[in-house]
Order: structure tokens, then sequence, then C-alpha cells
């Protein structure tokens, strides 16, 4: 295996995420369509009972209930927020809604320091939605009385008007003879804190089950799921995290553990919902669809054992509830001991999806935002971990260039070679690796730049992807969000022609490209071109393809990720020319840039007549 049949295996893989990228979720939606038309009611393959009357569906592992699952239709958010017993209102400083009288539940809940889209008028990311609207989810905390849960019960409120951080609410519910309170608390970011109480007024006395879930109806925006992201159900138990992508809970594949620490919830891309026990009791965690295959209701619950509650006593509880972004810092604080300021909630940042190579994806984050909070520019703090980077590979990249170069001198030999056995492939080889073993030249040195870059750049890339912090984060000039493509594009003359090429059946998504990625193909090609030019013309025009190749597949990566390349590939070319100037070894610029140096006119010989 030599360097560019290396170079074909990076592209291949390269081409085959940007398919999964691009055609994936298209091929899977179809799939999905095909596999709903059987409309199969989980409910009925999993033993689970349907209340005819309510549509209510009931686990009988856990006693735990879901939102209906029987066909309805769907109301506006303002519509679901109207009627019925009335609401509580939230106002915080990152956070408004209200919680629901019915089941006590969080159905209502906005972000006030995220918008939809980078336009300041855009709506606030409404994170939490109640049952009657389409792509409902929700947070419940409660007890189990008798294997029956005071989900759908009206709580009455009896001590506050709107909770803020300054003011808690107290919400009660008396249910046979059991009196349930819950004062509820929040905080300056997105954490609810929920003093549970029941007390027993009856003459024998009752069982009780403290409980969470958290509710999703249907896939959110039809998120199918990407090959690189987890959205789903996810929660911690005793430290360890579990998960469930959303096609795989519509398809029946149920979680369920016990332990001790941890938490449950629903997560997409940016965002968190969930319900988190107290931390020093065991509890059981279950993700289970409680509805169909082709309408899922996807519910994350944890239930703690059952208590006795004597006739005349009472029994408390503290619980939390989350809902906001996935702030790294923020989820973090939770995580810390109480004595230290903390919730000392296990693993609470495991909501972020740092995927396999969460060994560099952590350090690069950390390195990241320490950088772009004392820049206040990500973009510098990009520059500045290619950089840290750069002079980590150092080393490595030297061997590498030194050997390229190396090869590259031999280049006039191994010519010669050529022309001497002509179509003696197998001779020519010999007498290659005699030449190499002669000069001490290893071809495969040349690979270690891209095999150790590849790793680092899949795991900047998952970076980028998944951290909220780099979200809408600008950087200069048209660069408006470090974690999406370059706005700009070639082919509508960078917005001169009203008409945007990316809506292009098929091939629409490969035809984005903008400064950035152009500018990345200019300079990958210059760099290919100081390296010795490979042996076979079949290989020789694949890597004079790959520039322009990589400029269209780059095109849909974000803007942070293509100037991470550029910027690597500038110090790349600059370390090489210096290495090439030390071993004696030209540029050839004349060669490189034939546009600006014209062949000169050879004299003809009948003129000097």
């Amino acid at each position: 295996m030599d360097r560019n049949l290396m170079l074909a295996i990076v592209l291949s893989a390269a081409i085959l995420l940007g398919w999964e990228l691009t055609f994936g979720a298209s091929q899977r939606e179809a799939l999905e369509a095909a596999r709903k038309a059987r409309e199969i009611e989980l409910a009925q393959q999993t033993g689970q009972s349907v209340n005819p009357a309510t549509g209510q569906v009931t686990d009988p592992a856990t006693g735990l209930g879901g939102a209906l699952v029987t066909p309805q239709t769907f109301t506006s958010l303002e519509q679901a927020l109207t009627g019925g017993p009335g609401r509580v209102e939230i106002d915080t400083p990152a956070l408004r809604g209200s919680i629901n009288l019915i089941g006590g539940r969080f159905d209502d809940l906005a972000l006030k320091k995220y918008n939809e889209t980078l336009d300041k008028d855009s709506k606030n990311i409404q994170l939490l939605q109640p049952n009657k609207v389409k792509f409902a989810q929700f947070v419940e905390q409660g007890w189990l009385l008798a294997g029956v849960q005071t989900s759908n019960k009206a709580w009455i409120l009896t001590n506050g008007s709107r909770l803020t951080p300054q003011s808690p609410v107290t919400l009660t519910l008396e249910e046979g003879g059991v009196v349930f309170t819950k004062t509820i608390s929040v905080d300056e970011n997105y954490m609810f804190s929920i003093d549970q109480k029941v007390s027993n007024q009856n003459t024998q006395a009752v069982d009780v089950t403290p409980y969470g879930k958290v509710i999703q109806r249907g896939i959110p925006l039809n998120k199918k799921g990407s090959p690189i992201l987890h959205e789903g159900a996810v929660g911690v138990v005793a430290g360890k995290a579990y998960d469930r992508k959303y096609p795989k809970l519509a398809d029946g594949k149920t979680v369920d553990q016990s332990g001790v620490g941890g938490w449950v919830g629903m997560t997409n891309k940016y965002w968190l919902a969930a319900a988190i026990p107290p931390q020093d009791r065991e509890f059981a965690i279950t993700y289970r669809n409680i509805g169909t295959e082709a309408d899922p209701v996807f519910r994350a619950a944890y239930t703690l054992p059952v208590m006795t509650i004597a006739a005349g006593e009472s029994q408390t509880l503290k619980s939390h509830v989350f809902g906001g972004a996935k702030v790294v810092d923020i989820l973090k604080s939770y995580q810390k001991p109480v004595a230290d300021g903390g919730l000392g909630v296990v693993a609470f940042d495991k909501a972020i999806d740092w995927g396999r190579l969460n060994f560099l994806t952590r350090p690069i984050f950390f390195v990241l935002n320490f950088f772009g909070d004392l820049t206040g520019n990500f973009g510098i703090a990009i520059i500045i971990l290619t950089l840290i980077i750069k002079a980590f590979l150092f080393p490595l990249a030297n061997k590498g260039y030194e050997s390229m170069t190396r090869m590259k001198k031999l280049q006039p030999k191994l010519e010669k070679l050529r022309e001497r056995h002509g179509e003696d492939k197998m001779k020519m080889q010999q007498e290659m690796m005699e030449l190499y073993k002669k000069e001490k030249v290893n071809p495969m040195a040349g690979c270690l730049p891209i095999l150790v870059q590849m790793p680092i750049f899949f795991a900047l890339y998952k970076t980028l992807f998944v951290t909220i912090e780099l979200r809408h984060e600008p950087f200069i000039g048209w660069i408006r969000d470090l974690s999406a493509p370059d706005p700009t594009n070639i082919f509508n003359l960078f917005g001169l022609i009203p008409f945007d090429p990316t809506t292009i059946p098929l091939l629409g998504a490969f035809l984005g490209v903008g400064i950035l990625p152009l500018i990345m193909g200019a300079g990958m090609w210059f760099q290919m071109s100081l390296n010795p030019p490979p042996p076979d013309p079949t290989q020789r025009q694949i890597m004079a393809m790959l520039p322009i190749i990589f400029t269209f597949l780059f095109a849909g990566f974000a803007a942070g990720l293509v100037i991470y390349w550029i910027w690597n590939t500038v110090l790349s070319v600059l370390q090489q020319m210096l290495i090439m100037k030390k071993n004696g070894v030209d540029i050839e610029w004349k060669e490189r840039f034939k546009i600006f140096f014209p062949k000169e006119k050879t004299p003809d010989p009948k003129s000097s007549n």
C-alpha cells in the first residue's frame, strides 16, 4: 500500500460520508414510509393495555402511562395553551412558559437566549409543548398510588402565583385520602427543583411509587437519525450512559436498567429535557414507544422503589427537571457535589453526544471554548487550535515531509527505471524497492501526516456539529455561523443571481460551493503539487481530481471545519517548502503557475537565415 492508495481510501471514506449525510436520510425516510404502511400497534405487540375511553396506554411492568395514542386532531401551540384548569407562568432570565395544572407537568417552555434562525426577530426555540401539539414534548414527576398515577389529575395552586428564581410555587392534589404536594423552584438557567411530599390521611397504610417521565410525540422535524448524532432517549444509570435513537425506539427497541445516581430524558441536537431522581436512591429507567409504529409516542421514565406510608404519616423527596440548552459549562456545574454548590447529578454532561472519539472531542472542545471566551471569536479559536495541533504533530509531520522531499529528489531516477523496464511492472517494482533501500527512503512515511490528521479532523467535525457553543457564532464578514456551511455560492455568482442552486434535486447538495471551499481546494491543489507525482498515470489523474472533489465535498461542511482545513493546509505548505529548501529541492514556480509565466517562444531557425 503506497501513499496514493492510502489517499484513495481516504477519498472513498469521505465520499461515503458525504453520500450518507446527503442521501442516507431520504433513503431511510422511504423505508420508514413503507414500514408505517403496516400500521401495527406496539401496544398490542408488547402486551401494553389501552383504555378505550381515553386512549391512555399503560405499561404493566411499571404502571406508567403516557400521552394519548389514539388518533387526534393536533392544534397550534396557542390553542393548546388555552382552557383547562389553568397554568402557572414561568419567567426567568433564560426561560419563559408555564406549568400545566393537569398533572402538574412542564409542557410549555421556550428558551429566551436562542432563536430558531440568525434573524434576531425569529422565534425563540420552543423546547416543550403540550400533548395536543403535533410534536409534543413534556416532563412530569409524580407518584403512583396503588398502581394509578396522578398524571391526568388537576392540581391546585396553593402558594405563589408566578414561578421565577425569586418566587417558588406550591401545587397540591388530594386523591383517595392521600395529599400530594409539590413545591417548585427554578434557578437562573434551566434547572427546576421539586420538593415533593405525600401525606397519608387514611386509617391504613398506602403504597406509593415516585416516578418521572419525559414524553416525546413523534420524531421531531421528521428526523430519522444521523450517522454522527444521537437524537432520542438518553440517560445515565450508575454513571453509565444508555441511549436509544428515535427510529430504534419506534421499532420497539427498549431499554431497562437500574442503579444509583443518574437521570433520563429526551435529547435533540442542542436541547435536552430530563427528569432527575434523587441521586442517592436506587431507581429504574425504561425507554418505550407507547404509541404505534405509525404514530410513535416515546417515553423515557424512571421509577423509585415502592414506599409504604403508614396512616397519618408523610414522606418527602427532592427531584429535579431540566429543560434547556446543552451548554457544557452549565451541565458540568450541575454535576458538582452539593458541597461545592452543585446538585451532584451524575455524568450530566453525557447528554452531549461526544462520540466514540470522545478522548479527542472533549479536549478539542475545551480548547476551543477557552480561546473562544478569551478572544470573543470562535473562528480565531479554531485558528489557535490549528496552531496547537500543528505544533503537537510537528515532529511526525516533519518525517513525512522529509520522506516526500526525498521521494521528489528520486523522480529522475524513477523515470529512468520506467523507461528501462517499460511494461515489466514486476521488475520495475523490484528495482524501485532496491532504490528506496539504497537511498534510505520509506515511501509509506509520507502517509503519516494524513493518517494522524484524519481522527483529529473527524473529532473536530463532531465537535462543531454537536456543541451549542458554536451555534450561530460568527467569524468575519459573510461567515455568520461557524457551525453551518459557507452561505456564499459560486453557482449564483455569490448572490448576484437570485437563484439557489442547492434546491436542484439530487445535485443540489453538492452545489453549495462558497468562497471558503474554493480557497480550501486551491490550497489542497498547491500542496499536492509539492509532492512527488504518482508513478501510475491513472493514479496521477485521480490525484489531480482530488482537490476538485474535496472542494464540492467540503461545501456542505461547517464553515469552522473548512477554516481549520485551510489554515492547516497553509501551515503544512510552509513547513513542506522549508523542508524542500533545506534538502535542495526546487519548487519550480513557473511549472506550477504556467498561467502567470507564458511559455517563451522558440526562435524560428528560418528567420535566422
